[in-house]
């Protein structure tokens, strides 16, 4: 079945979308068989409407089919046309597996998979079509559809516990305290086992004896039995070793550390799963047992699948440089990787996840009763102040009696009294009312330190309470250097340096994984092997650091191993084979400037893939962690002496440092992180190249840009004054925003945007200033890539000229709840010169429309919130709207629904099963006229 898969891009957005609505149909199915209401409905047929439209995009026929079969057997439940019976259910059910299945799968491995379900598909489409309306059928049975799928009899869910009388788990909250315990236990044996390498003396065996000890009888209080023998086992070795019986060797100790890993996973699990996974570990569990206690054979058998004592086939040869981005493993070869336990979250993307709000977090007691005693504090100060306002209203009687005063006294001196007289009395009470002040000055003057002291001190406690030590992000280091240096036959000590380094809790997991990565390929890659580096005169010992600290109110962070490093060179060489830069060019690179280079997604100087080191993730994603809290990063490496990278993170994510500038008369902030540096530059510095503005600065040409029509606000003409540049950067790209002014720095608390907001471009959060009005922070990256879009459509404005010459550039507002729709509508119009926003429905297009100017609405009909149909009466009913134009863009296309657009005000109705880019972009030419006007 040949199709056209080139827009690999627009098959990712059909991904999100099917993995999106497979969701939601099959909890909203769930729901359906208790109440067919049709509010529980609409949604189900809007997610099969919006599937629909997303496989008709991108070309998928088969998939829009039974979409559309789907739809209309939701569609005719809605109208109180059929009772949807158990058999519906679930053919609508196994129709949303299909999209599931497809949102799961590999892009290359769509194609395939979708020749083969064709039929599956078609016969879905099918069933759904035909199927009668039937009585339901009694819980428990069996039916078997058209397709061939059988519905199997109700079993359990997953992860509920079966029955089993050797465990009791009637008691929840005793397991709870177990994993507790498992989860402290098998940290302290973790990290004690590797000291207990170097040093078996009895002081360093008694705390591990006593956690195994700890350990077997909590799992006998729960009653979960093979929990109870393995701890027994590790226990009786730990006596041995602690009585001098015995000496440890490696291969115990990995018994040992593999033991531990059985607690460390029940301490994960949720209280209702232990008892099926340890009946799933059992005869694993069983053969541990035998060998911490001596059996030759269940030694060998345990070692061979969890000891990390072979080298894997895949990393015999080493490469010769540093692995920056080695490719995927092998299909064939899923063998598990050492230290793959302490690095298995590398095998995910690294995403930036929102923090629930009923997340826990652990608090000490000291730090709770320090809040609390501020708490007080605060409260005393704040009820000093009435007595304030009592003595505000006294001075204002006072003020009132010296008015008074006055009043009476002109009098007098017009009826003939002394005017010296009259002066002296006022002067007495006009210094009355100015002790009186000086006093309450005074008073309100120390108020106000002892408030700023309460209310710093409350802050930085609150900061606190959400600070870790940097140990806390680095448990499993060690142990993965330790099993990754034995797999490979090399020998390797790992130090972590400024352990008690504060670090924001949020901060420190996000750094998780870059770590890890950077450990990894600094273990496979970096360290010799004992010989070679014997042979040059190194230790046969080789070192990586990780080095922790705070410099200048920023946190630091540095990874340094004395390996063989990367040679310079050889990155020159790479960059010039990938064309990422002319070769004269790139022989004029710094070290410095070539390291960058590294970042580069997909860049990589390994000539040999691994399985140790990148599982598909490279450099890119520490540097895209980095930029993601604000922070840089830096290369260095020595050929010879080794590598070492360097991290500038915020201390904390809640406050930043920022440089406040004025754009249009209103204030902004820019995170003093992603600031490269600041200049104040004279017309006559201006240099012009190729239709751009360009000036010197530090030796680099640095193109100009005016902030004001990157944000989309008034653009005004510029003085004759010296430019206000900011210069934002990102790897590739350097920019220098003009502003009106520096308005200096400022620390500010930052605070999320409405999630209602959605994304808004070029800002990243919000703040209040000190007196409490809002200035919005933007986001850097994203000011980059605005720029980009400016410089790529040819629309970029030029400083220093009047508004009145620049070119003014039409904008549409596109409003589609199908993401798919939306970027290609969007993709087409913005290649073909136009500004474009988007809305995700009717009532975000009508706040994007009360907040934005816009020359032309493309809007679809079916929509959630508001449909088209409303937000176009909406429109033409308000009389600053109505003069926009609005096209209607919808599947549906009857004479009579044409007519029902036509009534609610539109000025055109396209259909999406005539839709092509040149009845888009013609219609849009009849509304607005071009790109440009």
């Amino acid at each position: 079945m040949a199709r056209d898969m080139a827009d690999l891009s627009m098959l990712e957005l059909f991904k999100m979308e099917a993995q999106s609505h497979s969701q939601s149909l099959n909890s909203g199915l769930v729901e359906l068989e208790k109440d067919q209401s049709p509010d529980r409905v609409e949604p189900l047929m809007r997610a099969a409407h919006s599937l629909k439209g997303a496989a008709r995009i991108v070309g998928l026929n088969d998939v829009v089919s039974l979409a559309h079969s789907m739809e209309d057997v939701l569609e005719s439940c809605r109208k109180g046309e059929r009772i949807l019976t158990n058999a519906d259910i679930d053919r609508l059910l196994a129709a949303t597996d299909h999209f599931a299945a497809m949102a799961d799968l590999e892009m290359d491995k769509l194609p395939d998979w979708l020749d083969e379900n064709v039929p599956a598909m078609e016969a879905a489409a099918r069933d759904l079509e035909n199927s009668p309306d039937s009585k339901a059928q009694p819980p428990g049975t069996t039916e078997e559809n058209t397709e061939g799928f059988t519905k199997p009899d109700v079993s359990p869910a997953e992860g509920s516990v079966p029955d089993n009388p050797e465990i009791s788990l009637a008691d929840l909250s005793m397991l709870d305290l177990f994993r507790m315990e498992a989860e402290s236990h098998s940290l302290a044996l973790n990290s004690g086992l590797l000291e207990l390498e170097k040093d078996q003396s009895p002081d360093r065996v008694e705390p591990l004896m006593r956690a195994a000890h700890s350990m077997k009888g909590a799992a006998r209080i729960v009653g979960l039995n093979d929990a109870v023998e393995l701890a027994h086992a590790m226990e009786e070795l730990l006596v041995s070793c602690q009585k001098g019986e015995s000496i440890l060797s490696s291969t115990q100790i990995d018994l040992l550390l593999a033991a531990t890993d059985i607690y460390k996973d029940v301490s994960q699990l949720g209280t209702d799963q232990i008892q099926g996974f340890l009946s799933e570990k059992k005869p694993l569990m069983d053969r541990m047992e035998k060998a911490l206690r001596g059996d030759e054979d269940a030694v060998k058998d345990v070692c061979d699948k969890v000891c990390p004592t072979g080298i894997p086939t895949a990393a015999v040869e080493v490469d010769t440089t540093a692995d920056l981005q080695p490719e995927k493993p092998t299909v064939e070869d899923s063998s598990p990787v050492p230290g793959e336990r302490a690095a298995e979250k590398m095998s995910a993307p690294l995403t930036a996840s929102a923090p629930h709000d009923d997340a826990v977090v652990r608090v000490s007691a000291g730090n709770l009763n320090r809040l609390m005693a501020l708490a007080g504090e605060t409260l005393v100060e704040s009820g000093r102040l009435s007595g304030f306002a009592s003595s505000l209203l006294r001075l204002k009687a006072g003020q009132r009696d010296l008015m008074q005063n006055l009043e009476e006294g002109c009098e007098r001196v017009m009826k003939g009294d002394s005017p010296s007289e009259v002066l002296d009395e006022l002067k007495e009470a006009l210094t009355e009312c100015q002790t009186q002040l000086v006093k309450h000055i005074n008073e309100f003057d120390l108020y106000c330190r002892r408030s700023d002291n309460v209310s710093g001190r409350l802050y930085h406690e609150v900061i606190a309470s959400r600070m870790r030590p940097f140990s806390d992000g680095g448990v499993g280091f060690p142990r993965l250097v330790r099993d990754l240096s034995r797999s490979l036959g090399k020998e390797v000590d790992f130090v972590i340096e400024g352990e008690t380094t504060s670090v924001d809790r949020d901060i420190l997991d996000k750094l998780e994984a870059p770590l890890n990565h950077l450990i990894r390929n600094a273990v496979d890659h970096g360290i010799e092997m004992p010989d070679e580096r014997a042979a040059v005169g190194k230790s046969r010992t080789g070192t990586i650091r990780v080095i922790a600290g705070h410099r200048a109110g920023m946190l630091f962070i540095e990874i340094r191993d004395d390996g063989k490093g990367i040679d310079p060179e050889r990155i020159r060489a790479k960059v010039v084979e990938k064309n990422l830069a002319p070769a004269r060019m790139a022989a004029e690179m710094s070290r410095a400037e070539l390291m960058e280079f590294l970042f580069l997604p997909g860049f990589s100087t390994a000539g040999k893939v691994t399985e140790i080191s990148g599982r598909g993730v490279g450099l890119d994603v520490v540097h895209a962690m980095v930029q993601e809290v604000g922070g840089t990063v830096r290369a260095d490496s020595e050929p010879g002496f080794g590598m070492s990278f360097s991290m500038q993170l915020p201390l904390t994510l809640s406050v930043i440092r920022t440089l406040l500038v004025d754009i249009s008369g209103q204030p902004y902030a820019i995170p003093l992180s992603r600031i490269s540096r600041i200049a104040s530059v004279f017309s006559s510095d201006l240099q012009l190249v190729e239709d751009r503005q360009y000036v010197s600065l530090d030796g680099l040409n640095v193109g100009l840009v005016p902030a004001a029509q990157v944000l989309g606000t008034s653009f005004d003409s510029v003085d004759s004054g010296p430019l206000k540049v900011v210069v934002i950067s990102d790897r590739m790209n350097r920019y220098g925003l003009v502003v009106n002014d520096f308005l200096g720095e400022q620390d500010l608390v930052v605070r999320p945007l409405d999630h209602r907001l959605g994304k808004v471009p070029d800002v990243n959060s919000v703040a209040l200033m000190p007196d409490g009005s809002p200035v919005l922070i933007l986001d850097a990256e994203d000011l980059v890539r605005s720029i980009d879009n400016l410089l790529s459509g040819g629309r970029l404005g030029k400083v220093g000229v009047e508004s009145s010459t620049l070119v003014q550039v039409q904008k549409i507002l596109v409003v589609d709840d199908s993401l798919t729709v939306r970027e290609v509508e969007r993709k087409l119009l913005v290649n073909n010169g136009y500004d474009v926003d988007t809305a995700v429905d009717g009532q975000d297009g009508l706040n994007a429309l009360l907040a934005g100017k816009y020359d032309l609405i493309i809007t679809d009909v079916d929509m959630p919130r508001m449909n088209g149909l409303e937000l176009t009466r909406k429109i033409k009913s308000d009389p600053d709207l109505k003069s926009i134009p609005v096209m209607m863009v919808s599947y549906k296309d009857r004479k009579e629904d044409k007519l029902r657009g036509l009534e609610a005000g539109a000025d055109y109705y396209l259909t999406k099963s005539s839709f092509h880019d040149e009845t888009l972009l013609s219609a849009v030419e009849d509304l607005i006229g071009g790109a440009t006007a």
